[in-house]
C-alpha cells in the first residue's frame, strides 16, 4: 500500500501510515510480564516501554490502549496498582489512555498499544545511519541482570530503586534533542540486548559500528551480578543471534560481554548523530550517562568490532 511508508518489511520499531502530505501515523504496541515486584512500577515501565518505539522514529505519542492479562482469582488491588502507574506515566508523557482490553491469564502481562504522529519527511529510521557518524547510548545496560537479581532476592533497596529510576524515564527528550541536532538514524535498545540491537541497525545501514568497550555505561551492579551468574535466556540467544558477525577485542571478560547481550526493558536510544552535533546533542539531553561508544565506518565482513 502507498501509504505504508514503515511497514513489516523493514524490521522498525514501529509502523507509519501516511494520511497527508505534512501528516502520518506512528503505531506500535508492546506488553510483557512483571520485571520488577511492585504492581504501580510494572506499570509505569510497561508504559515507558510501550512509548520508546514512537520516540525513537521521531515520533509523538497521542493516545494509547491498555493491553492486560490477570488471572480472574488474583489481587485486584495489583491489577489496579499496574493500570494505575501506566495510566499516571502516560499522563506525565502527555498521551491519553482512551480504552483497552484484559483477558483472564494465570500469567500477568500489561502494555500498550500507541498511537502517535510524525513528519512524513522526518521519520528517524534504524537503517540510514552514514560513516563518519559518532554513536551515543542514552542509558545505561544491565536491567535484565539486575531484575534477575532482584527476582532472586539478591538485589538491595539501593539498586532496586536506581533499576527503576532507569526504566520509568522516559525517552521523549532524547527523542527532541535528536530530532533538533538532525540525527541520521536510531533504534531503542530493548529485547536484543545493545549489541543485538546495534547489530541490526549496522547490517541494515549497510556499515560496520565500532564500539570501544570502556565507553559503554552500565547499571550499578551490573557486571557483578554478570560475574555472579545472574544472566537471562535472552542473552544467550542474543548472542547466538549476532554470532560471528561481530569481532570483539581479545581478553575482554566475558561477564562484561553479556552486559552488553543483556535484554532490556525500557532502555535507552542507540542513536547516529554527525559528529558536529555531538556536543550540542548532549548539552540539550544532559543525562549524566548518555554518552558517546564509538562511531560508524564503512561496511566490512563484521557488522560491529568491539575494542
Amino acid at each position: 500500500m502507498p501509504n505504508v511508508l514503515v511497514g513489516l518489511d523493514l524490521a522498525a520499531d514501529a509502523g507509519i501510515y501516511q494520511l497527508r502530505e505534512d501528516l502520518a501515523l506512528v503505531q506500535t504496541v508492546d506488553f510483557f510480564t512483571p520485571i520488577v515486584d511492585d504492581p504501580y512500577d510494572f506499570g509505569r515501565i510497561a508504559v515507558t516501554n510501550a512509548l520508546s518505539d514512537v520516540y525513537v522514529m521521531g515520533g509523538t505519542p497521542l493516545t494509547a490502549l491498555n493491553i492486560a492479562c490477570f488471572p480472574k482469582n488474583g489481587n485486584l488491588d495489583w491489577l489496579a496498582a499496574i493500570l494505575n502507574g501506566g495510566l499516571e506515566q502516560a499522563a506525565a508523557a502527555g498521551v491519553a489512555i482512551i480504552g483497552g482490553h484484559t483477558v483472564d491469564d494465570p500469567e500477568i502481562k500489561y502494555g500498550l498499544a500507541v498511537t502517535g504522529t510524525v513528519h512524513p519527511q522526518r521519520i528517524i529510521h534504524s537503517h540510514t545511519a552514514r560513516p563518519g557518524d559518532v554513536l551515543v547510548l542514552t542509558k545505561p545496560l544491565g536491567t535484565g541482570i539486575l531484575s534477575t537479581a532482584l527476582k532472586s532476592g539478591r538485589l538491595d533497596a539501593t539498586g532496586s530503586r536506581r533499576l527503576t529510576e532507569v526504566m520509568v524515564q522516559l525517552n521523549r527528550q532524547a527523542s527532541a534533542a535528536m530530532i533538533a541536532v538532525g540525527a541520521h538514524a536510531a533504534t531503542d535498545v530493548t529485547g536484543f540486548g545493545l549489541l543485538g540491537h546495534a547489530h541490526e541497525m549496522a547490517q541494515a545501514s549497510q556499515v560496520t559500528f565500532h564500539l570501544s568497550a570502556s565507553m559503554i555505561p552500565l547499571l550499578p551492579g551490573a557486571l557483578q551480578f554478570a560475574r555472579a551468574g545472574y544472566l537471562t535466556g535472552g542473552g544467550r540467544s542474543n548472542a547466538e543471534f549476532v554470532g560471528t558477525r561481530a569481532r570483539l577485542a581479545a581478553g575482554l571478560e566475558a561477564a562484561l560481554v553479556s552486559v552488553w547481550f543483556d535484554p532490556q526493558t525500557a532502555g535507552g536510544l542507540l542513536i547516529a548523530l554527525p559528529p558536529q552535533c555531538l556536543r550540542e546533542f548532549l548539552d540539550r539531553l544532559g543525562q549524566e550517562e548518555a554518552r558517546p561508544i564509538g562511531e560508524v565506518g564503512v561496511a566490512s565482513e563484521f557488522t560491529l568490532i568491539v575494542d
